[in-house]
């Protein structure tokens, strides 16, 4: 998979994505990062800690969460985007599924744009993915949890993902998808998706873990979000052994030892 200048070999390694909140009211991090000097170490830090890309977010996605006008979401994204490009090497997603804030952010410079909604909320942000040829993340979401048969559901819901992606012309080299961790599902059905995430490769594209400190960890464990790095590290290390290629972590460093450790068993004998 090619996101920007990079090539990521997802079929050999896995890779950390940083989470890069310039929001006020984020649940994990909020207004920590909301400056241009507060971002640009954050990120510089994320770098340094092993990160492979960095995902900017300009309005929290938590449940309940409060909408922004797109002009205040591209006020608060599109010079960081800039900056970041012009100062790091790296790859930049942006986490946006409204189509002026990811025309915006092309503009700027992303190289991803990371839509949890699937391209369902907008589908004509299809047509600009195609169209500027920047590669995507596209969620399992819903405004519900009422399933049928949940894993099928989830998989048929894809299948409209996918199909929207490819009437649009997306090239399939630039997609991966993210089971949706936290959204349109209760406590069980998390840890239910947790243990199928094989389900979701049957597309042949790169899947993303996007579980970093979420409810899903912190109800479990019975535990606030600054205490869910354990419980994070855990749901990457069976993340990479089912499969996922990418994994959206607030704690790179933590994480990305743990990966490390992970794809050397995995690799181990292989070549014997």
């Amino acid at each position: 998979m090619i996101i920007g200048k990079k090539e990521f070999n997802t079929a050999q390694e896995a890779y950390i994505m940083g989470i890069l909140n310039v929001t006020p009211d984020s649940f994990s991090d909020g207004g920590r990062w909301n400056t241009m000097d507060a971002a640009l170490k954050r990120a510089e830090e994320m770098i340094k800690e092993g990160a492979d890309l960095i995902d900017l977010g300009g309005e929290s996605t938590r449940p309940g969460h409060e909408k922004i006008s797109d002009e205040e979401e591209i006020e608060r994204t599109a010079p960081v985007i800039e900056a970041l490009k012009q100062r790091f090497d790296v790859p930049v997603s942006l986490d946006t599924y409204k189509l002026p804030v990811a025309k915006a952010g092309i503009e700027a410079g992303a190289d991803l744009i990371n839509d949890i909604w699937g391209l369902k909320w907008d589908q004509d942000l299809a047509t600009l993915i195609a169209d500027t040829g920047v590669a995507c993340c596209l969620m399992h979401n819903r405004d519900n949890t009422d399933y049928t048969n949940y894993l099928e559901d989830v998989r048929d819901d894809l299948e409209e993902t996918m199909d929207i992606a490819f009437w649009a012309g997306i090239n399939p080299e630039k997609i991966m998808l993210d089971p949706g961790i936290g959204f349109g599902k209760t406590l069980e059905q998390n840890l239910i998706m947790m243990n199928h995430l094989e389900l979701y490769l049957k597309w042949g594209v790169p899947l993303l873990l996007g579980t970093s400190r979420k409810s899903m960890i912190g109800l479990t464990l019975n535990l606030p979000v600054s205490e869910r790095v354990e419980g994070t590290i855990a749901t990457t290390v069976l993340g990479r052994m089912k499969g996922a290629s990418f994994f959206r972590v607030h704690d790179v460093k933590e994480n990305k030892r743990a990966l490390k450790m992970t794809e050397a068993i995995l690799k181990a004998g292989k070549q014997a």
